[in-house]
């Protein structure tokens, strides 16, 4: 069985896009490898002394160094080596707790642990990479050779197919949401997705209860009897997305398939390694599973049938990875929001499908619902990016919502910033010519956090957010030594944009580190991305401070796009109530 020429050009341009970010990827990392080891490690892309401690009861490698400056973070790839990646010996492996000198790291092949236990001094951790085109090559290959691919798939993602509207479920599942108590946008979302026989798109803009809905969906779709896969890019949406469903209905029969330790946030629902371990192997009826797009290639839960696919975080999901997902099911159901972060990718392509998520491509086509109303942002926190991303077209749930302040028991000296009145506050410490990483901004964001926890704020309703990863670790290493207390210190988030899509804080403070024109005009695409600040600037219900330089403004990219998104970005801070230290 073979589909037409169109499809075949399709899934050969598709091919070719795999192949070149693979390839990309590969020079990238191999392009750092090459130069000496003091210049990896000042760049913050390796940590050298580092020593084998022991082996824990989950497998873990304990590491130890003395001093870590590095960009990594938890879930990176990493290549353990004896000073050049290039030469054996060599150990690939994952970052699994990064506590700066303290090091868990997981094995990939357990027989080079034996490596490591006989030499246990020595070592240096470079950035890796994972090489998992095979199976994205393989399941393209399957979309042209199948019925599901050449009928169902491969038509959908090239505009050519249509999906029809079972009317009868569609007013069955409008009652079950009244039950619920869905607002109108959800209402009409899940019940066209619901009652569609091919795809449904749900745009949910921050705070608009994109999750909700999804879990609502899956539980009715179990109710009939169908077997769900909800999938999204990152561990952390699928795990999200089980404890909404589990919240909301703890007696469906659902279990998250991978790793174990990929689980540490799951709530309510099992985890298993594979399929065939989990009660589902057993069942006949309906169920939902959580896992990633690869681990329906691999033996996880390779040849494991399901009725509908559910997609999160969709518009972080490129084509090749949307098609492995897609040939598990019959029926597909995005969830995204193509105004928040895209995928990343290591090559910029110029415009077309190869480049947007299938989200995006999908998108525009007559076959979204909108979700327009956030029980998250307040009515000032909310203007800004309603205006800027959604047409004015989002608005708060209710009053309450609207009018929605920040409660604090007492104002320190950050009175000025802090003040419940302002909800959003540009804070401009003036500072020159930083790039990367400033202690006088990371001092700063310390001071502010414990003003926040001083008034009364839970640790877990603080968040900062920073563009680089080494502002982050900055601000983590401050705040270790400010705030004594590690299961306090430990609710607090500092990272970076990709790791707060989804999440939600009381206050939330944007380090944004950059003061020189220059640097960030040569980084405008990365530093100035619409679609980060949109994500770093609605994560707050109350409070948004921006810590940072008003010299950044002055930043004159040649491009011109990247010039509108300069300009969209001055709009955002001339939003804000404006302090300086002089207020403090």
């Amino acid at each position: 069985m073979t589909g037409t020429a169109q499809q075949a050009q399709f899934l050969l341009r598709l091919r070719r896009f795999v192949l070149a970010e693979r390839d990309a990827q590969r020079r990238q990392v191999e392009s750092e490898w090459v130069k000496p080891l003091a210049e990896r490690v000042a760049d913050g892309l390796a940590i050298e002394g580092v020593r084998f401690v022991r082996l824990t009861p989950q497998g873990l490698l304990e590491l130890a160094c003395d001093r870590n400056h590095s960009r990594f973070r938890e879930g990176d790839v990493l290549c353990l080596n004896r000073g050049s990646p290039f030469f054996e010996p060599t150990v690939k492996v994952t970052l699994e707790v990064d506590d700066e000198t303290r090091l868990l790291v997981l094995c990939d092949d357990p027989k080079d642990l034996d490596i490591v236990l006989h030499q246990p001094e020595g070592w240096v951790l470079d950035q890796g990479y994972l090489d998992l085109s095979h199976y994205v090559l393989d399941a393209l290959k399957e979309a042209g050779d199948t019925l599901v691919g050449i009928r169902y798939i491969l038509p959908l993602l090239m505009g050519e197919a249509r999906p029809q509207m079972d009317m009868a479920r569609y007013e069955r599942a409008l009652e079950r949401a009244a039950e619920l108590g869905l607002n109108d946008d959800q209402s009409e979302a899940f019940a066209q997705a619901y009652a569609t026989d091919l795809t449904w798109l749900i745009q949910g803009p921050p705070g608009t209860g994109k999750t909700r809905v999804l879990a609502h969906l899956a539980e009715m779709l179990v109710r009939d009897g169908e077997r769900v896969l909800i999938t999204a890019f990152t561990h952390r949406a699928i795990n999200n997305a089980l404890n909404t469903l589990a919240k909301v209905a703890p007696d469906v029969p659902a279990a998250k398939i991978g790793l174990p330790h990929r689980a540490d946030d799951l709530r309510g629902v099992e985890n298993y390694p594979y399929f065939n371990l989990s009660p589902m192997a057993e069942m006949d009826n309906g169920y939902v599973i959580g896992a990633t797009p690869f681990a329906t290639r691999n033996k996880r839960l390779s040849g494991v049938e399901f009725d509908t696919v559910i997609f999160d975080e969709a518009s972080q999901i490129t084509l090749p990875l949307a098609v492995m997902g897609m040939l598990a099911g019959k029926r597909f159901i995005f969830f995204g929001d193509q105004k928040q972060l895209p995928p990343v990718l290591t090559r910029r392509y110029s415009g077309g499908a190869f480049r947007e998520s299938v989200f995006e491509v999908l998108a525009g086509q007559g076959l979204e619902t909108m979700l327009t109303e956030t029980y998250r942002l307040n009515r000032e926190l909310l203007e800004w990016p309603s205006a800027a991303f959604y047409a004015g077209k989002l608005r708060p749930a209710s009053e309450a919502v609207a009018r929605h302040r920040l409660e604090l028991d007492a104002l320190s000296r950050f009175a000025e910033v802090l003040d419940p009145a302002h909800p959003k506050v540009f804070l401009d410490l003036q500072h020159r010519n930083a790039t990367t990483r400033n202690h006088k901004e990371a001092s700063v964001v310390v001071d502010l956090l414990l003003a926040l926890l001083e008034g009364g704020l839970p640790p877990w309703e603080v968040g900062v957010v920073t563009p680089y990863r080494a502002q982050g670790r900055e601000i983590r290493a401050l705040l270790r030594a400010a705030l004594p207390d590690a299961e306090m210190r430990g609710h607090i988030v500092v990272d970076t944009v990709e790791r707060m899509q989804g999440q939600e804080r009381e206050a939330v403070i944007v380090s944004l580190t950059t003061s020189n024109p220059t640097f960030a005009a040569h980084l405008a695409e990365f530093f100035f991305q619409p679609e980060r600040f949109n994500v770093a600037v609605t994560r707050p219900r109350s409070k948004l401070i921006i810590v940072g330089s008003r010299h950044v403004l002055n930043a004159q990219p040649e491009d011109p796009e990247q010039q509108a998104a300069v300009k969209l970005f001055r709009d955002l801070i001339h939003s804000c109530a404006y302090r300086t230290l002089d207020y403090l």
